[in-house]
């Protein structure tokens, strides 16, 4: 499968994002979004700010991994990435959502029909 966004509703009834890389690995994911179309306007926003590197923040957990945040110019957070063990690995992730976020295309879920 290639990269891609997938759009889906939550048991919460709120509208989520989640850029998956090539390997079907999630490699950025949203909050939750209470209507479907600013979850979209979050889709664009990491899409135009996911090549600068000073959108990013590195961070470290509380149990000793590493994640990052992907911030819009506002300072708001558009997306979190999943732990990594080493800052190596994060690195990785980063370099995954600069290159593969721009061009991703958007999969709706919402849309698809159950039965």
């Amino acid at each position: 499968m290639t990269k891609r966004f997938e759009l889906f509703q939550g048991t919460n009834s709120q509208y989520y994002f989640r850029l998956k890389s090539a390997n079907n690995e999630i490699i950025l994911a949203s909050e939750g979004y209470t209507i479907k179309a600013n979850c979209h306007n979050g889709i664009q926003s990491v899409k135009s700010h996911s090549p600068y590197d000073s959108y990013y923040k590195r961070l470290n957990s509380a149990n000793g991994q590493y994640y990052f945040t992907l911030t819009a110019s506002n300072g708001q957070v558009i997306g979190v990435s999943e732990t990594y063990t080493t800052t190596q690995a994060r690195e990785n992730g980063i370099s995954a959502v600069k290159r593969d976020a721009p061009t991703a295309p958007v999969l709706d879920l919402t849309l698809r029909q159950v039965g």
